[in-house]
C-alpha cells in the first residue's frame, strides 16, 4: 500500500470501496441506529474539513467532544482532512461537570486549543456553566451534525505528509498536569500495519468495540485499525456495556466478531453479572482475539471467564493479553491469535526484591504472571535497571524500554519531559534512543511480563488515576492531616489492583476521632474519584518519605505497608488480614510504652 497518511488511505477507500460497509453504531449495544460506508465517511469528513478550512484552521488544535457514535469518527477524519490536530477528549456529562470540566480546562490550556467539534447536546450541557469557564467561551464551537454536506465539494486537499501530527492523545490522570502525546500520520500508519500482522487481522475479520474513542485502545485498535484493514466495525457506547455487559457478547455473536478488546475488569463484569438464563442463544465461537490490556491482567478472571463461556463457544486460546501505552501509539506486545496463553510462576518473596525465581504453581508463596505476549513485529525492548540505566540480567525485573518507529514524537510543548522519556540511552553501551515506559517487567522465553510500575499511575477498572489527585482529596478531609505527607498507591489483592492510602497526622492532634476521619476519607475518594478504597492507614510523622527534591516516595511507602512497618495511629481495610499486623504492632508498642512508664 503506497499511502503514507490516513487522509490518503481513506481517500483511496472512498474511491475503490465507496459502497463498502465501514462502521455501524449500536445504540444501547443492540440497535443499529447509524451506518457509514467508506464513501459516506469520506464525504462527511470532507464537509467538516471544508468548514475548518474556511476558518484557516490548519495546524490549530481542536477538541473532539462527542457521545459514542459515528459522528466522532467523521469529526476525527475531518480534522485529518483539514490538517487540524485533533484532540480526542472525554465529553462533559450532565450531572458530572464538576469532575469532567477541570480536566478539559487543563487540556485546553496545555494544547492552546482554539476549536471544539461536538454536538448540539453537548453544547447545551456546556452552555449551563460556560460563564464560570472563560476558556470555553474563547473557543470556536462547531456542531458538526449541522455542517452542510455540500461543502464537501469545496474541500481542498491540504499539504500533509507522514511527519505531520495527526492528533494529540492526552494521557488520563492528573487534571493539573496533562500530557499530550504527539502522534504523527506515520506513527499511526506504521503501527496499524504492525497490528494487522501481530493481531492476525484478515479480510474476513470483524471488529466489535465499546472502548471510548478518547482512550488509545478504543481509538487505535477500535476505530483506526478497521479503517486500515478495510474490515467492518461495530461500535457501541461504554455506558451500554457498563449497564448490561451481555450486550457486548451478544454483539460479538450476532455480527460474528473476530476481534474485540477490553480491560480485565470487563471480563470480570461478564462473569459476575451475566446470568445463565441470558446466554441461551450465545455463540462466541467466532471470537478469535479477545484483547485484554489497559490494566493489570488477572489470571483468575481469565480462567473464570473461559469456564463460564466455554459452553457457548469461547475458546481458551482466543484470549489475547497485551501490553502497551499511548507513547508507543498503542501496543508493545500481544499474544498471537489463537495460541495458548502463557503464564510464569515465580516466588512472591523474590519478586518483591525484583528477582525472578521460577517455582511450581502449587508451591507456597507463588505469584502467577500472565504473559502479555510477544513483541509486536520489529519492536525492540530492553529491560533496564532504572537507577543505573544498564541492562538487567535475565533473572531480574527492570524498567521496560521500547524502541520502534511507533514511538511518538514526544509530549506537546514539554521539551524536558520529552527528552527524559523519549530519548533514553543505556549507560554502558550507548544504545538508544529508547522510550522509558515507567513500567517494570521481564522477558522470559520471548514472552513479556509486567510486574509493576515505577511511575505512580494507578489503574483500576480500566481507568487511570494520578496519586497526587487522590492525596489532595484526602488531605482536605481533616485539619490534623499533615499537608503534602500522604501517599496513594495500589497493591495486588487477589489478582486485582486495589487502592491504598496512607496519611501522616500532625503532632498534637492525636485526640480526634480517627475512625470518623477514615470513614470521611472513604466517602470523599468515592465521590471525587469514583474509587473504592481498599485500605486506609493514619500514621505518625516520619512515615512518609520524600526524595531530596521533595517528591513522595510512594514505592517505599507501599513496601512499608506490605511489610507492616508503618507507625500506625489507626487503620481500616476491607481485608482484616492487612490490618492484623498493624494492630499487633500497635499493641506491642503500647505494651512496651506502658512497661517503660511503670518502671
Amino acid at each position: 500500500m503506497g499511502n503514507s497518511t490516513l487522509l490518503q488511505l481513506l481517500r483511496e477507500r472512498a474511491t475503490e470501496q465507496s459502497e463498502q460497509h465501514a462502521y455501524t453504531f449500536l445504540a444501547d449495544g443492540n440497535k443499529e441506529t447509524g451506518r457509514l460506508t467508506y464513501g459516506e465517511l469520506d464525504r462527511r469528513a470532507r464537509a467538516i474539513a471544508a468548514q475548518l478550512q474556511s476558518l484557516n484552521a490548519q495546524g490549530e488544535r481542536a477538541l473532539i467532544l462527542y457521545p459514542a457514535g459515528l459522528e466522532v469518527i467523521a469529526a476525527f477524519c475531518g480534522c485529518l482532512y483539514a490538517g487540524v490536530i485533533a484532540i480526542p477528549a472525554p465529553p462533559p456529562e450532565a450531572g458530572r461537570l464538576k469532575r469532567t470540566l477541570p480536566r478539559l480546562q487543563a487540556i485546553i490550556k496545555d494544547a492552546q486549543a482554539s476549536l471544539v467539534l461536538t454536538t448540539a447536546g453537548i453544547l447545551e450541557i456546556v452552555s449551563e456553566v460556560e460563564a464560570d469557564f472563560p476558556e470555553l467561551q474563547s473557543m470556536r464551537w462547531i456542531d458538526t451534525e449541522q455542517v452542510d454536506l455540500d461543502l464537501a465539494e469545496t474541500w481542498q486537499e491540504p499539504d500533509v505528509d507522514q511527519d505531520v501530527l495527526a492528533y494529540l492523545q492526552y494521557t488520563s490522570g492528573s487534571t493539573s498536569t496533562p500530557k499530550g502525546v504527539m502522534l504523527s500520520h506515520y506513527n499511526l500508519m506504521h503501527h496499524a500495519s504492525y497490528l494487522k500482522q501481530a493481531c492476525g487481522y484478515e479480510t474476513n475479520s470483524v471488529t466489535v468495540t465499546w472502548m471510548p474513542y478518547f482512550h488509545d485502545y478504543g481509538l487505535v485498535e477500535g476505530l483506526i485499525v478497521p479503517l486500515y484493514n478495510c474490515t467492518p466495525c461495530y461500535v457501541m457506547s461504554p455506558f451500554a456495556f457498563i449497564k448490561r455487559p451481555l450486550v457486548w457478547l451478544q454483539a460479538i455473536a450476532n455480527y460474528k466478531g473476530t476481534h474485540s478488546q477490553a480491560p480485565n475488569f470487563a471480563y470480570d463484569q461478564c462473569i459476575r453479572r451475566i446470568k445463565p438464563a441470558q446466554m441461551a442463544n450465545l455463540d462466541l465461537s467466532c471470537w478469535e482475539a479477545a484483547g485484554n490490556a489497559a490494566e493489570p491482567i488477572n489470571p483468575k478472571v481469565m480462567q473464570a471467564f473461559w469456564e463460564k463461556f466455554a459452553p457457548y463457544g469461547f475458546r481458551w486460546n482466543a484470549f489475547a493479553p497485551a501490553y502497551g501505552l499511548a507513547e508507543d501509539t498503542l501496543l508493545v506486545s500481544t499474544k498471537p491469535k489463537l495460541t495458548e496463553p502463557v503464564f510464569c510462576h515465580v516466588s512472591t518473596v523474590a519478586i518483591e526484591k525484583d528477582q525472578i525465581i521460577p517455582v511450581r504453581p502449587d508451591d507456597e508463596g507463588v505469584r502467577t504472571f500472565p504473559s502479555c505476549g510477544r513483541l509486536v513485529c520489529e519492536t525492540k525492548v530492553a529491560i533496564v535497571n532504572p537507577d543505573k540505566l544498564t541492562r538487567c540480567s535475565l533473572d531480574r525485573v527492570g524498567e521496560i524500554w521500547v524502541s520502534d518507529p511507533s514511538v511518538a514524537q514526544g509530549y506537546w510543548q514539554r521539551v524536558e519531559e520529552t527528552n527524559s522519556t523519549f530519548s533514553a540511552y543505556i549507560a554502558d553501551t550507548g544504545e538508544g534512543p529508547f522510550l522509558r515506559t515507567g513500567d517494570l517487567g521481564f522477558i522470559k522465553d520471548g514472552e513479556l511480563y509486567i510486574s509493576g510500575r515505577i511511575k505512580d499511575l494507578i489503574i483500576i477498572r480500566g481507568t487511570n488515576h494520578y496519586p497526587q489527585d487522590i492525596e489532595w482529596t484526602m488531605q482536605q478531609v481533616h485539619p490534623a492531616f499533615r499537608p503534602d505527607y500522604g501517599a496513594a498507591f495500589s497493591i495486588d489483592a487477589n489478582g486485582e489492583e486495589r487502592l491504598v492510602v496512607v496519611q501522616e497526622i500532625e503532632r498534637g492532634n492525636e485526640g480526634f476521632d480517627t475512625q470518623k476521619a477514615i470513614a470521611d476519607i472513604r466517602q470523599e475518594i468515592a465521590e471525587q474519584h469514583e474509587l473504592q478504597t481498599h485500605a486506609i492507614v493514619l500514621v505518625k510523622r516520619g512515615n512518609i518519605l520524600k526524595t531530596a527534591s521533595g517528591k513522595i516516595q510512594r514505592r517505599a511507602c507501599r513496601a512499608s505497608f506490605l511489610a507492616g512497618e508503618l507507625g500506625v495511629i489507626d487503620d481500616w481495610s476491607e481485608d482484616p488480614k492487612l490490618t492484623a499486623n498493624f494492630r499487633r504492632l500497635r499493641q506491642e508498642v503500647d505494651s512496651l510504652a506502658e512497661q517503660l512508664h511503670t518502671t
